[in-house]
Parts: structure tokens; sequence; C-alpha cells
């Protein structure tokens, strides 16, 4: 490796200074958008000297990146434990031979000594996790609801149809418009005795709904922390997206990217609260809670005639029952299901069994 190489610890208030400085943001590869370092800065569970990454430079240029950043674990009737998210590991194409990504890892680990959890990983690397002290807290499938045949899923299933691209943009356009057609005809009346708020900041009502359905939760909810989570001032919209000086590693910039939150009303009361995240055709579902099961059918009735007043091609959940209803009571293409184990080290010690890791837990795209 080279001798320029330099291990950088990103705590807070370096974070700032960078961020002061737009030492990241000039030109390049940046670890994140310049609004998502900004909004980490909002969030009062960060202290000055905590980490929210660590970098390896060459001279100017990252090669290697470790994004993670403190939260607390909910210990119910106990002090909350703190905890760090590892989000993200990326080496540069040129390092992935070489033992910098493991030794950036490694030095990250030991950062937070050894209070580290991580809400999935990719399948490559689980020899790699076989070899450390990690345990699994949780199991769960992430859904892909498709609603068009979308062009990227074909090509990655059947790369020989690379040279028919623009018919497969014709059929994707053609069957995304003939679902939409049969899930409206579906959707029906079905939300016409409901209203919607839509909100940038949780009220009182707002949170006294939520704060019983999260519970039980892994991390631990509060208004304050809510609000931060579910702020559209992490993401920036940008309308000339190839003019932009830098490009980042971690979501935040699109030409069309915003979260949408808002409490379902029926009767002057609140019986359910969505938030979701556009981003191109991609619709994320961070936050589905209803709190009487009578109201759940028509609550995901709300997120479907969202998503299609949303046109976008398909939707992301870690929520199996929400994922069932929608395929049992609407029509979509296909629904791709794999399973993501959520892991923490054994030195990251709480009561597993007590709480859940939800999909809004670690949500922070």
């Amino acid at each position: 490796m080279s001798e320029d190489l330099e291990i950088v610890n990103l705590t807070k208030s370096k974070l700032r200074e960078h961020i002061e400085d737009n030492t990241f943001w000039k030109s390049g590869l940046a670890p994140m958008a310049k609004s998502k370092a900004i909004w980490l800065l909002s969030n009062n569970r960060i202290e000055e000297e905590d980490f929210c990454g660590v970098l390896a430079m060459e001279k100017d240029e990252m090669v290697a990146f470790i994004y993670m950043f403190p939260d607390f674990i909910n210990m119910h009737d106990q002090p909350a434990k703190k905890v760090y998210w590892m989000i993200d590991w990326w080496v540069a194409k040129r390092y992935k031979d070489t033992v910098l990504g493991t030794y950036i890892y490694d030095y990250s680990v030991k950062l937070t000594q050894n209070q580290v959890v991580i809400k999935s990983y990719t399948e490559n690397i689980q020899e790699f996790y076989d070899k450390r002290p990690f345990s699994v807290i949780a199991s769960r499938l992430r859904h892909t609801l498709f609603f068009s045949l979308d062009r990227s899923m074909l090509l990655g299933r059947f790369p020989f149809l690379k040279p028919v691209k623009f018919l497969m943009d014709i059929m994707d356009g053609i069957t995304g418009k003939l679902v939409r057609f049969v899930n409206r005809r579906k959707l029906g009346t079905n939300t016409a005795a409901l209203t919607y708020e839509f909100i940038n900041e949780l009220d009182n009502d707002t949170w006294n709904f939520i704060k019983p359905l999260c519970k039980n939760d892994l991390i631990l909810k509060t208004k304050d922390y809510v609000n931060w989570q579910l702020s559209n001032t992490q993401y920036l919209q940008v309308p000339t997206n190839h003019k932009r000086p830098y490009s980042n590693l971690q979501p935040g910039i699109s030409d069309n990217i915003h979260i949408h939150n808002l409490k379902i009303i029926k009767d002057n009361s609140v019986i359910g609260f969505l938030s979701y995240i556009i981003n191109y055709n991609e619709f994320n579902v961070k936050y589905f809670l209803v709190e009487d099961p009578i109201n759940y059918d028509v609550c995901v009735d709300v997120l479907m005639e969202n998503l299609l007043k949303s046109k976008r091609n398909f939707i992301f959940t870690d929520d199996t029952e929400l994922s069932d209803n929608l395929n049992k009571r609407y029509l979509s293409v296909f629904t791709h299901k794999v399973i993501k184990k959520g892991i923490a080290h054994n030195d990251t010690k709480f009561d597993y069994d007590s709480v859940t890791l939800f999909n809004r837990d670690g949500h922070f795209y």
C-alpha cells in the first residue's frame, strides 16, 4: 500500500470542521452528501467526540470509508445503552485485494470499544463475519415488490436482453400503466372516509400515537429522535444532477428524492402513521404504524394510494405483514425476497429477546 495513506477519525466535531471548510465536496467522491452530513450534526444523541466514521485518505482522495454513528438501545426501565451502527463499509477498487479493508474495519470496531450493531450485510462477506465475534440478533425478510417490468431487474436475471433495452423500456412503461390501472380499480373508494395530514415535524398528537407502538423497538424512540430520523434536511433535490461537482457514497442527493410523512385520520382520530422515501423509481417504506388491527387494511390502502399517486415502480420494505397484505389485495408483477440478518459484536450485550429489530430501526437512508 501507498506510504501516503492516512487514517482519519471522523468525529462529530471534525465533521463540523469539514463541512465549514467544504473538505469533501469540491470534487471527486465524498463519503456522503453534504446535506446528510449537516443532518448528522443535528442529532443530539451524537456527542462532539463520538465517531461518525473512519476514512482512509491517499493525499486528497478517499480510498476507504466506514460509516457509523452512535444510537441508544431500548433497555426499557434501565438507562439506554450506547451502541454504534456500522452502516457502510467501502474500499476503492484498487485496494480491494489489500489488507486496507480489513484493517479499517477492525480499527473502527476498536474505536467503539466493540459496541457495534449491523442491521444487515451482503452475503458475499458472510465468511468475514464468521471469523469474527459477531452474533445474529435478528433475521428478517427484505421484500421488493415490483409493479412494472423493471429493466434493471430483467437485465440482472437475463443479461442476454441488453441489446434490446429500448424494447424493455417500452414494455416497462406499458406494464406499469396496466398495473396502476388494475390497482386503481382495486383501491376504488376504500379511502374515501379518511383524511391525511402531511407533516414535516411531529406534533404531540402524532407522537402520542407513535410512542406506544414503538415501545419494543430495538432503538429507543423519543419525539426528538423520530423528528430527526424523518427530517427532509438529510435529502437534497438537484434538478440538474449531472452538473454536481462531486459524487457521494451515501444516498442523499437526487433529481427526485424526498421523504413524505403523514398521519391517517378517521372520524377526527389518528388511526395510522406512514413515512416513505421517494428516490427515482423507488418507494421505500420507513414507518408503517397501525394501532387497531381493524384499520390495518385501510391503512394499506392509503399506502397504495400514495404509491399510485407517485407512479413509482417498486416498493422496499422489511415488513412481511405489509408485503403479504399488498400482494394479497393488489396486483404486482414480481416480489423478490432475501433474508437479512442483524448482528452485534459479542461484547455488545443487551437483552435481544425483549426488543425487536424493526424496519424503522437503523433505517437512515
